[in-house]
């Protein structure tokens, strides 16, 4: 017998997992009005603050001017635009690719590029924390889905043998894990690949922007840049746009072009996105996202700092995702309810977020907020969470 939907809600409810929106008012910025009162957010992954920028608003409100407020369709018919091929070009020379793909999402991108590049007969090898956008793209494929420990890279080693000879072999992890905060060994990964003459895609949402001395990411701060066979980023993030790009060969991107089915149906990115996305590449690049990524990294490690001398955990994080582990559902709630109360926005990670007894509150860290902010909600954090028991 089926459960009524209502039924299923309730269900939902009684295990303290029902979640639900929270409206903010004006722009994603370190301080935002939530609920009619100002609060830090803590919770945001515009890392550089790149979101309010006057340089990403002025391209978009300008190219919206001159080239309208939409594509009109898919690129394959009639929506590619100019600024759709100056974006993948920019793209491609920030990764040092000989081409790049724009998507509409990075969740279009991930089971885009898995369904294409793989199918019934291949094998894909999945970090077993990846993003839930890659395990999708993997079910779609067909493909025979090899999920390894979390940078397990012995483990997948011995897994990659005993699937030797059965197709082709896509090694796929996120950079940056984006409950975790921790980094992918990529350069095990990529001696790997060569082993097993495999293809090696890396999801570097959390990573690109952020990473490295140029802000090309977790493969540019492992030194491993050109290794890489795919590279997924997104917009959206660190970047303050909205989208995503595919860096990769010209061939892999003709292949996409032609089997991927999320950028064969659907209607492209309009114009005032990719002008967006164009500004932000530019200016990460700059000294000003030097100095932005210098600055995320200082009030990264103040943070965390303070969170681990309180005798909080927060793993194995070495990125400005910095979660604070809970344990259940239940406590990890209202610790984040009693964290709004005072002024505080973080949101609470459950089950099927992250597995079941490992909730927690995943912290962000952004460029612009302020050592007094961070400070102070550490210290917040630190009396709440002895009220609670964390610890």
């Amino acid at each position: 017998m089926h459960l009524s939907i209502r039924d299923e809600l309730e269900q939902i409810r009684s295990r303290g997992l029902f979640r639900s929106t929270r409206l903010i008012q004006g722009r994603q910025s370190a301080r935002v009005e939530l609920d009619g009162r100002e609060v830090l957010l803590l919770c945001s992954n515009n890392y550089l603050g790149l979101a309010e920028h006057p340089a990403l608003t002025e391209a978009s409100v300008s190219a919206t001017e001159r080239y309208g407020t939409s594509s009109g369709a898919s690129r394959l018919v009639s929506g590619t635009m100019a600024l759709h091929e100056l974006l993948e070009a920019a793209v491609a020379g920030f990764k040092g690719t000989a081409a790049a793909l724009a998507f509409n999402s990075g969740y279009a991108a991930n089971t885009g590029v898995i369904s294409a590049l793989v199918g019934k007969g291949d094998v894909i090898f999945s970090d077993r924390l990846n993003h839930a956008s890659i395990i999708d793209g993997a079910l779609l494929s067909g493909a025979k889905l090899v999920r390894y420990p979390h940078n397990d890279t012995t483990a997948l080693a011995a897994l990659m043998e005993k699937q030797r000879g059965k197709g082709r072999c896509l090694i796929v992890t996120d950079g940056v894990f984006s409950m975790d905060g921790d980094l992918a060994l990529l350069g095990e990964l990529a001696a790997l690949k060569t082993r097993h003459d495999a293809l090696l895609m890396v999801d570097d949402a959390h990573g690109c922007g952020v990473l490295g001395e140029g802000g090309r990411g977790s493969a540019e701060y492992l030194g491993v840049l050109s290794d890489i066979d795919i590279h997924v980023g997104t917009f959206g993030k660190a970047l303050g746009s909205f989208g995503a790009y595919v860096a990769l060969s010209s061939e892999l991107r003709d292949l996409l072009v032609n089997r991927a089915r999320s950028f064969i149906f659907s209607t492209s990115l309009p114009p005032s996105v990719l002008a967006a996305s164009l500004a932000a590449l530019k200016l990460v690049q700059s000294p000003e996202g030097d100095f932005l990524r210098k600055q995320l990294a200082a009030n990264t490690a103040l943070f965390r700092g303070l969170l681990r001398d309180a005798g909080f955990s927060t793993g194995d994080s070495s990125t400005q995702i910095v979660p604070i582990l809970t344990g259940e559902a239940e406590p990890t709630m209202r610790f984040s309810e009693q964290l709004l109360s005072e002024g505080f926005f973080v949101q609470g990670i459950r089950p099927p977020t992250v597995p079941a007894g490992a909730c927690r509150l995943r912290c962000t860290v952004m460029a612009t907020h302020t050592t007094a902010d961070l400070t102070r909600a550490a210290e917040r954090m630190a009396a709440v969470g002895r009220n609670l028991g964390v610890i």
